[in-house]
């Protein structure tokens, strides 16, 4: 038995936002369709590339996590025969998710509204950049944008410059949130026994990372830029051997001991004396300089303060935790195995279900459409599996 067994999920996303609770509900064992549409395939080859060869593209499509435990439906959703096939569709499933600019999916006749006559029972997700309403709604952007936007950008990396992360965090912010509303929606469902259409901007998924900076401003406009005046709850520090460490001893009691372990006790009652902060900055820079990570990892651990190596994502996957964890997942594909990063989260009674690899678009086609009751090669020679009229983002 699985947690979601029996949900069924419409997934037309082409980004992480809308993609990612398609991945955790198929690692639950929700049945997740993922509606490509030639054209969109067909940008994504231009902006990221393709595999040289079958094989070659069976891993690159693989290798991203969000796409697994889904199956592949090629079709042209603004094709004049693709509304049967995505009307019968929605006659079976719980959820769909979208992540077009706001009236794309309506100008196709896939809006709320249109597909909720179908199924009053359907749980409609749209996740887009700044919303379904507002001034902004109609805007295009993506993770940087986002940030900058919900200003989170202006505090990320500590400093009073912005710079772009070297990681999706609105993306995966959004796709967070957007699991947390859907799965809410389908309990109000148990009550109200109809669905709703769920809206989740990027822009407002990123702004809880704003909330502990609010919380300790009397004005909010009162915020600024970062100084990236060093503090001691926390530090990023390199050692001698060209790896880096990271420091969180905010409580007395930690930076107490991180003080004592490192040969400077008499830090430890300096802690928010923010004048001698430079110069203890400067002394702690130059002390970890003079010894490797492994080092200075010993001693930190010995004394039970908080301090990790900073790791590469390869690190970091193969990490022993990771592994002990079931974080990192070898998935094998007919082509080879690909390394891709487990399910975020444990159920004690139900385990996620066996990983199976994004297959090549349209590689379900068949087994679907005879699911619906409709000839797949009929519909092929129609055109709806090939780019043509349709969505745009």
């Amino acid at each position: 038995m699985t947690a979601l067994g029996g949900l069924t999920v419409l997934d037309f996303s082409r980004f992480l936002p809308g993609a990612y609770f398609g991945w955790l509900a198929g690692d639950m064992g929700a049945d997740v369709i993922r509606i490509e549409h030639p054209r969109e395939l067909a940008k994504a080859k231009t902006m990221f590339g393709a595999g040289a060869d079958e094989d070659a593209e069976t891993l690159r499509r693989a290798r991203q996590t969000y796409t697994r435990n889904k199956r592949s439906l090629l079709l042209n959703p603004g094709h004049p025969e693709a509304a049967p096939v995505i009307h019968a569709l929605v006659e079976r499933a719980d959820v769909l998710l979208e992540d077009y600019r706001p009236g794309v999916m309506t100008a196709m006749g896939l809006g709320y509204e249109a597909l909720a006559a179908i199924n009053p029972r359907l749980v409609y997700c749209s996740v887009s950049f700044a919303g379904q309403t507002g001034p902004l709604a109609g805007r295009a952007g993506h993770d940087p944008a986002a940030l900058a936007l919900a200003g989170a950008l202006s505090r990320l990396n500590g400093t009073p410059v912005p710079t772009l992360p070297g990681a999706q965090v609105a993306d995966v912010l959004a796709g967070a949130h957007a699991a947390i509303a859907v799965l809410t929606a389908l309990q109000a469902r148990h009550a109200s026994g109809k669905g709703q259409h769920v809206d989740v901007a990027m822009t407002e998924a990123a702004m809880p990372l704003l909330m502990v900076a609010l919380g300790r401003a009397e004005d909010p406009a009162a915020i600024g830029f970062p100084t990236g005046a060093w503090h001691p709850k926390g530090g990023v520090w390199l050692c001698g051997d060209g790896e880096w460490l990271c420091t969180t001893d905010m409580e007395p009691r930690y930076w107490a001991r991180f003080c004592e372990a490192v040969g400077r006790p008499h830090y430890a009652a300096r802690q928010f004396d923010t004048a001698a902060h430079p110069a203890m900055q400067e002394d702690l820079a130059a002390l970890f300089a003079a010894q490797p990570r492994a080092h200075w990892l010993g001693l930190l651990e010995a004394a039970d303060t908080q301090a990790m190596p900073v790791l590469t994502p390869g690190e970091a996957l193969r990490h022993p935790h990771a592994e002990a964890r079931g974080m990192h997942v070898a998935l094998l594909t007919p082509a080879g195995t690909v390394e891709q990063i487990g399910t975020p989260f444990h159920l004690s009674d139900h385990p996620p279900v066996a990983h199976r690899p994004a297959p090549l678009p349209g590689a379900d086609n068949a087994a679907i459409l005879a699911e619906l009751g409709f000839d797949a090669a009929a519909l092929e020679a129609t055109g709806l599996f090939s780019s043509g009229a349709g969505a745009s983002r």
